[in-house]
């Protein structure tokens, strides 16, 4: 099965930009469709945006959706989460999840432990 790792995180201003990385390991990654999700203080978790298989397929949340890009190099086993426009409401711990199910499930199984996303205002 696989191991995903985020990386990436940290403070930037609002308005800037940031990029997340999922290092896989353990398992075919190409077999997995993946996501991000986050959880910001005081709320639940909640998704972010998913890409398929081979890359070719993904959608977004609403209130990331024209801000955030999702991408994939199988051949390096990773996963991206290009964050641009940052905002205030951004923060959160952002985590890598992945399963092996129908690219709209929203069933994961494997998770990371997440990596923190601070913008200031």
């Amino acid at each position: 099965q696989v191991q995903v790792v985020e990386s990436g995180g940290g403070l930037v201003q609002a308005g800037g930009s940031l990029r997340l990385s999922c290092a896989a390991s353990g398992g075919t990654f190409s077999n997995y469709v993946t996501a991000w999700f986050r959880r910001a203080p005081g709320k639940e978790r909640e998704f972010v945006a998913a890409i398929s298989r081979s890359g070719g397929n993904t959608y977004y949340a609403d209130s990331v959706k024209d801000r955030f890009t999702i991408s994939r190099d199988n051949a390096k086993n990773m996963m991206y989460l290009q964050m641009n426009s940052l905002k205030p409401e951004d923060t959160a711990v952002y985590y890598c999840a992945a399963h092996r199910r129908d690219f709209r499930s929203s069933l994961y199984d494997y998770w990371g432990r997440g990596t923190q996303v601070t913008v200031s205002s």
